[in-house]
């Protein structure tokens, strides 16, 4: 008996899933967002630090792998490529998904600083995802305050 829904069905795909929003132009009810951002990377005017925020579903987690993908574009074929089509399945070496709900403590916080300080790996930035961030301690948010605020 199959023990989960992508056993059922070879090569099942949740919904929202499929059909996520790969770049900008994508996106859906987040429109005015998407121009704001594609704006900010097109003036190299970009803060070190967003806060995206929102009920569940409307789409922080794809816009924050969208803009990291905008952000660490190398406009080259091949390698360029591969390393966009990584971001946006979210195992880039360069751009660290961490689920906050998981790894909320402190430790988890002072190890994410350490991992900041190391440069890209063959991206322009390194850039992190912090899922579900409310769900961390207030000693793992006190932690990160300072990297956020100075970043290295």
């Amino acid at each position: 008996m199959p023990e989960t829904a992508t056993e059922t069905v070879p090569g099942y795909q949740v919904l929202a899933r499929r059909y996520r929003s790969r770049n900008f132009g994508e996106v859906v009810g987040q429109e005015s967002i998407a121009e704001t951002l594609e704006r900010a990377i097109e003036r190299d005017r970009t803060a070190h630090a967003y806060l995206f925020c929102g009920t569940r579903g409307v789409g922080k987690t794809s816009m924050a792998r969208i803009f990291a993908r905008a952000l660490n574009a190398t406009g080259s074929e091949g390698e360029g490529k591969a390393v966009e089509d990584a971001i946006l399945r979210g195992e880039d070496m360069d751009v660290v998904e961490i689920d906050g709900a998981s790894n909320n403590g402190v430790q988890d916080a002072r190890d994410l600083i350490a991992n900041a300080s190391i440069r890209p790996a063959r991206s322009p930035f390194k850039i992190y995802i912090i899922d579900e961030v409310h769900m961390l301690s207030n000693a793992a948010f006190n932690a990160l305050l300072k990297t956020m605020e100075e970043p290295p």
